[in-house]
């Protein structure tokens, strides 16, 4: 997967999703944590002005990769790479301005579970940005991606095909204050249908 992943994801990142990641980022402040930060796309991105850069990948290879690309930008010897995931990183809570999440709460076990970690780890106020494709609002892509999950998962390091992701975020203590849905160009029919915007952690 890890192998694979940045060419299988090109075609979409050159049509939009290089875009849609520096808008979504561009302007963060403070300290950031990147969950499930995979081969560092999210790198090209983020402002040198940064407090903090925390990424964290649980995959060996996919971090052996975010690594390599980490060394190669601007953040060098000053971003953190922690190789765990949310319930056993060595972070404390309330320590992140903004939680940064693209294209990974498609494959974490339990959505509730990960966005209530998030929630943990932002400072009371704290922003989580978001992009992640979602099921689709055409009911017959919906039938296919519902036809195709199954084999899907097991292909794609457990990738869902068809969460709600937004009203997940919203149900996990998150106020939405912008959303933006698209067609993820030149990506595969059944994740093209995405979401992406800023939600605010309620307290």
């Amino acid at each position: 997967m890890a192998a694979l992943y940045d060419g299988v994801m090109r075609p979409m990142e050159d049509a939009c999703g290089h875009a849609w990641r520096g808008e979504l980022l561009s302007d963060l402040r403070g300290a950031v944590l990147e969950v499930g930060a995979g081969t560092g796309r999210n790198l090209d991105h983020y402002p040198r002005e940064l407090d903090r850069l925390v990424l964290l990948e649980p995959d060996p290879h996919m971090a052996r990769r975010l690594r390599k690309r980490l060394g190669q930008s601007p953040f060098a010897g000053r971003a953190e790479v922690l190789e765990a995931d949310l319930d056993h990183a060595a972070l404390a809570p309330a320590s992140f301005d903004v939680v940064v999440a693209t294209l990974v709460l498609c494959s974490v076990p339990d959505v509730p579970a990960a966005l209530a970690s998030m929630r943990r780890l932002l400072k009371p106020g704290g922003e989580l940005r978001f992009l992640e494709h979602v099921a689709s609002d055409d009911p017959s892509r919906l039938a296919w991606q519902r036809r195709l999950e199954p084999l899907w998962k097991r292909v794609a390091g457990g990738c869902h095909l068809c969460r709600h992701t937004e009203a997940s975020i919203e149900a996990g203590g998150f106020r939405l204050e912008r959303v933006e849905r698209a067609s993820a160009r030149r990506a595969l029919p059944i994740v093209r249908a995405t979401v992406r915007g800023v939600a605010r952690r309620v307290d």
